[in-house]
C-alpha cells in the first residue's frame, strides 16, 4: 500500500503589518484574557506556557521569565527576556497575590485554555489564532528585523539544527534575543500612541 502523506495544517496567522492596530484594541480592554493575550503576543509564547506562568518563574531584577521544562513543548527550560512593555502588563497583576500571573475565575487557577481564542472571536479576528501569532512574529523577524535564523527560532523556543549542531551550540542567545524582543515589543506597541 502506498503511504499517504498527511498535509500539515497551519494555524491562521495575522499579517505582521496588522499587529500594532490589533494590539491597540487589546490594550483598551481590562479583562485578564486581554492581558494574557497581550503578553502572549509580545513573548510569542505558547498558550500553556503563558497561562501556567507563576510568579516564582519571573526574575524582575534581571528581566527574565524562565519557563520550566515541564511546561515546554521541547521538554527543555526556556528563558524569555522581558521588555518594558511585557513588565508593564504583569507588574500590576502582582497585587492580586495569586500564585499564577494570569489567574482565572477560580482562586489560584489559570485562565481557561480557550480564554484567549474566545477573546479573538469576540473581537471578530477571524484571520488569526493565538498560536498563529508565533508565525506572525517569525515573518516579522525575517522580513523586518532581519535577524539570523537561529535567533528567531530560539525566541520561539524551537530546537535549531541537527543533533550534532545542538550538541555544540549550547547558548540560548539570550542577549541577542533580548534586543530582538525589545524591537518586537516597540513595534507591537507602536499602535498605542
Amino acid at each position: 500500500m502506498p503511504k499517504v502523506k498527511a498535509k500539515p495544517k497551519h494555524h491562521k496567522a495575522m499579517h505582521w503589518q496588522d499587529v500594532p492596530a490589533f494590539y491597540a484594541q487589546l490594550a483598551a480592554r481590562n479583562a485578564m484574557a486581554a492581558k494574557a493575550l497581550m503578553f502572549t503576543c509580545l513573548t510569542v509564547g505558547r498558550t500553556g506556557e503563558v497561562l501556567g506562568m507563576r510568579w516564582k518563574e519571573v526574575d524582575f531584577e534581571n528581566r527574565i521569565w524562565t519557563c520550566p521544562a515541564a511546561r515546554m513543548k521541547t521538554g527543555e527550560e526556556h528563558r524569555m527576556p522581558l521588555t518594558d512593555e511585557m513588565v508593564s502588563i504583569i507588574e500590576p497583576l502582582r497585587a492580586l497575590q495569586s500564585e499564577l500571573v494570569f489567574e482565572g475565575q477560580k482562586r489560584h487557577h489559570p485562565l481557561s485554555n480557550m480564554a484567549m481564542l474566545m477573546l479573538l472571536r469576540r473581537m471578530d479576528v477571524a484571520e488569526a489564532t493565538v498560536h498563529g501569532l508565533r508565525s506572525t512574529f517569525r515573518d516579522w523577524a525575517t522580513e523586518v528585523a532581519n535577524v539570523p535564523r537561529e535567533v528567531a527560532e530560539k525566541s520561539l523556543a524551537h530546537a535549531v539544527g541537527n543533533e550534532v549542531e545542538r550538541a555544540y551550540a549550547r547558548s540560548d542567545l539570550l542577549e541577542k534575543r533580548r534586543a530582538l524582543m525589545r524591537n518586537w515589543s516597540r513595534y507591537v506597541a507602536s499602535g498605542n500612541s
